[in-house]
């Protein structure tokens, strides 16, 4: 179930939850990958968008608005960031998700993962 914390402009649930909204809801649900590019070829969410952090400014207009935007990284920081800026560039709260304990749980709880580019 997505939690809010108070102050924050996106929800955050575990990737057990993040799969879970993936597999009910595939067409209306996108994976973004915020984390570097040596981190992503190490294994990332089967269908993630790659959009490193640092990048996501300029890269805004890749990010559909009119899905649920799963953001993840390796531990929730720089995915939350990213639903952060997501929410400042008018993204709404309730498509903004962070998927706060990262990919290394996504991968150890066997949920669909690619390797490499």
């Amino acid at each position: 179930m997505p939690r809010q914390d108070p102050g924050e402009p996106y929800f955050r649930v575990d990737s057990a939850e993040g799969h879970a909204m993936l597999d009910a809801d595939p067409d209306g649900t996108v994976v973004i990958d915020v984390r570097r590019d040596d981190e992503w070829v190490t294994g990332h969410v089967t269908g993630a968008i790659h959009i490193p952090v640092d990048d996501l400014s300029d890269r805004i207009n890749q990010i559909p608005t009119d899905k649920k935007v799963l953001f993840i990284c390796a531990a929730g920081v720089r995915s939350g960031l990213a639903c952060e800026m997501a929410a400042s560039m008018g993204y709404e709260a309730a498509n903004l998700i962070n998927i706060e304990d990262g990919t290394p749980a996504w991968i150890a709880g066997g949920h669909p993962t690619s390797h490499g580019d």
